[in-house]
């Protein structure tokens, strides 16, 4: 555990909503130095606060219109079931997220399509068909409002 001060929280923030801005413009924002932000920095990355950078790639633009939120539950349950279904279900190109939870469905799986026909495609010929799936519900998104997570 980190202490973490008002800048520090500050840079949280703003990185979470841009993670390619520099030391230099971080501390003009919040009243330091670049050398001081620069440490900041390096301190939230050493403590593992800070891990890697992403780029958000907009799924619209390349087609993918519709996302669908699916709950799965395994017909079947144990190590073997959940290795093989894990395995499978991430060799699927539109599965984007897999979620193993704990719940109603042992899994949340995020997947893209182009349409919802398409997603009817993928939904009867690749995840109906995996080992292990017994039911399955899905919920498809309307909108997302991207938020940086909990910082204090």
């Amino acid at each position: 555990m980190i202490d973490l001060d008002d800048i520090d929280r500050a840079f949280l923030r703003a990185l979470a909503r841009d993670g390619t801005l520099s030391a230099g413009e971080l501390g003009r924002r919040h009243g330091i130095s670049q050398p001081q932000a620069w440490r900041r920095i390096r301190r939230l990355e050493e403590a593992g606060v800070l891990a890697g950078q992403r780029v958000e790639v907009d799924r619209a633009a390349l087609g993918f219109g519709v996302t669908v939120f699916l709950g799965v539950k395994l017909a079947t349950k144990g190590r073997v079931s959940l290795e093989d279904f894990e395995r499978a279900v991430t060799a699927i190109p539109e599965v984007q997220v897999v979620q193993h939870v704990l719940g109603l469905f042992d899994y949340r799986l995020r997947v893209v399509a182009r349409d919802i026909a398409d997603f009817e495609r993928v939904l009867r010929r690749r995840i109906m068909t995996l080992p292990g799936v017994g039911q399955v519900e899905a919920n498809v998104l309307l909108t997302e409002e991207p938020r940086p997570g909990p910082i204090g």
